[in-house]
């Protein structure tokens, strides 16, 4: 594989990290309610469920989609339904005062926990593995060297973690934050909105 080609892959996986979708929604969220260092270990499982997709798409993930379509609706409605479940507990919390909710947090998610939330909000979402399935079959020949495939994934890892985090940066700023704080229930109900739209959008597409 030629530095060209390595070039070409990573631009446009970086072109796809940046697009807005489910987890990019939940890293903004994240950070602008519990700050940039919560934010950050969402966006390592955010770059962590992406190389889970990019494995699978390695190991024919892809592959079994076209043939089995089944299976791709199926895991597609079990994603739509856990990122409408997200949906509703925003929209249900909105108002609830920002102290209490960031408490209750807390307790409840230790930054291994908010990995595990980022991983989950990538596997909610099975399109990247054909979208993986689709970039490895264009850049990536059949007899790539074994050194690449590391490089790849890592190039992945650094795009969506890299990017979430400058998401959560952006969000975390007392300017951003004090906008949040005056309009908590409006952005939150927002945030559930687009989330749930992301949801039925997967389900029906």
């Amino acid at each position: 594989m030629t530095l060209a080609a390595l070039a070409a892959f990573y631009v446009v996986h970086l072109a796809a990290a940046m697009s807005p979708g489910p987890a990019v929604l939940l890293a903004a969220r994240t950070s602008l309610r519990e700050g940039m260092a919560r934010g950050a270990w969402l966006s390592v499982g955010i770059g962590l469920g992406a190389c889970i997709w990019a494995l699978a798409a390695l190991f024919g993930l892809a592959l079994l989609f076209e043939v089995a379509p089944a299976l791709l609706s199926v895991m597609k409605i079990a994603g739509a339904g856990y990122l409408l479940y997200l949906a509703w507990k925003m929209w249900k919390h909105a108002p609830d005062p920002l102290q209490a909710d960031l408490t209750e947090t807390a307790r409840a998610r230790s930054p291994l926990a908010l990995i595990w939330l980022g991983i989950a909000t990538q596997l909610a979402n099975p399109k990247p593995a054909v979208f993986f399935g689709t970039i490895f079959l264009t850049f990536v020949p059949p007899e790539t060297e074994t050194w690449v495939y590391p490089v790849l994934l890592g190039m992945i890892l650094f795009n969506d973690t890299g990017w979430n985090i400058i998401v959560s940066r952006i969000f975390s700023l007392d300017r951003t934050r004090r906008g949040y704080l005056n309009l908590k229930t409006v952005i939150d109900r927002t945030f559930g909105s687009l989330l749930a739209l992301l949801g039925l959008k997967l389900a029906l597409t």
